[in-house]
């Protein structure tokens, strides 16, 4: 089928998962640009990186598809060195937790490159994908999502795409940004599908988007966060609460504006992370709204977060602990007041719901 994107022609789509995304993205971005390159520990072997790096090296073999050592440190500082000097590099991290292990090469070298040197010697167009952890029992070291920790930093942009659409087109900006930038994956996501561009379509970073309207209280939303809060909303909706779900795509650039224009609709506000609440993303949300816009804020933010403790090993309490679409709708209840607007109880809006994935 094809759809108008607002753009000047219309885009063929298909039905691909999220990881068939990320990998069409990568095989068209490597065909664009001989500058591309990936390299990655088992970014060679049969499974790919979970998919998502087979096809290009099955194209492009090892020259441009690069395994490297246990050296998560030494890899990032490779791939500045190949920036700096010209190419386009494709990091992957089969778990975003070893990026921390990575963090003097992004925040000391790449995010800084261009101002140390007052853009004379371009930048360190370096891209990083680290996928999170989710599901049978990662525990406290395999499952963090880094985000909010590399969005401190000037000089990077951090993407948290969320549909299939959104895994390709920003993963296309990312790969022709002259920017260092940072993706964000959460591992939940690979086996959802949705309509995706077949051509080399880029997705701006900076512009959220709205996933669903509504009227009585803001969901804004990152990741995985986003298909918990359009649940929640979904069942809240039955019971006459109208919730208006943003997602944000990225966190830096964030787009303030669509967030401030939808509680300035909307009078409340929720936000719903895959991450801790303190410092966090979840946190910068809140900020920004109080700091712009608190005359339009009827009752306080709430923050759906991480539990404040690293993540259980255990399958069943790691599927207590992310948080999800009952807690959401907690949430939502509580900004509402129910008591005062005559919305209905909480136990009779979180009695069906099927708890976290």
């Amino acid at each position: 089928m094809t759809v108008n994107r607002g753009m000047e022609r219309e885009l063929d789509m298909r039905t691909l998962t999220y990881w068939q995304a990320i990998s069409e993205a990568t095989v068209q971005c490597m065909q664009a640009d001989e500058r591309v390159l990936v390299v990655g520990e088992g970014v060679d072997d049969f499974r790919g990186t979970y998919g998502t790096t087979k096809e290009a090296f099955a194209r492009f073999g090892p020259d441009r598809v690069v395994d490297v050592p246990n050296s998560e440190n030494a890899t990032a500082g490779l791939a500045v060195g190949a920036a700096v000097a010209g190419m386009r590099p494709l990091v992957v991290h089969t778990r975003a937790d070893f990026m921390f292990l990575a963090l003097d090469a992004v925040v000391n070298l790449a995010a800084k490159w261009r101002y140390m040197y007052g853009g004379d010697k371009g930048g360190a167009p370096v891209v990083m994908r680290g996928v999170v952890g989710r599901g049978w029992g990662q525990g406290a070291t395999h499952s963090q999502s880094p985000h909010a920790t590399f969005g401190h930093y000037a000089g990077l942009h951090v993407a948290t795409p969320a549909t299939p659409a959104d895994a390709k087109g920003l993963l296309i900006t990312a790969l022709t940004s002259d920017t260092p930038t940072i993706l964000i994956e959460n591992r939940a996501l690979y086996p959802l599908t949705g309509e995706v561009p077949e051509e080399l379509t880029p997705v701006p970073l900076g512009a959220g988007r709205v996933a669903r309207a509504g009227t009585d209280v803001t969901v804004v939303a990152a990741s995985l966060m986003v298909y918990e809060a359009e649940r929640a909303a979904e069942q809240l909706s039955a019971q006459g609460i109208s919730v208006e779900v943003v997602d944000v795509r990225s966190i830096r650039p964030l787009d303030d504006t669509i967030i401030c224009e939808s509680v300035a609709r909307t009078g409340r506000l929720v936000v719903a992370d895959t991450s801790w609440a303190r410092y966090g993303f979840a946190a910068e949300v809140a900020a920004v709204v109080a700091e712009r816009i608190p005359e339009a804020l009827r009752s306080p933010v709430r923050r759906v977060t991480l539990p404040d403790c690293p993540a259980p090993v255990s399958w069943p309490l790691e599927e207590a602990f992310n948080p999800s679409a009952t807690e959401i709708a907690k949430a939502c209840l509580a900004v509402c007041d129910t008591t005062r607007s005559g919305l209905p109880a909480l136990e009779t809006v979180t009695a069906g719901f099927q708890g976290p994935y």
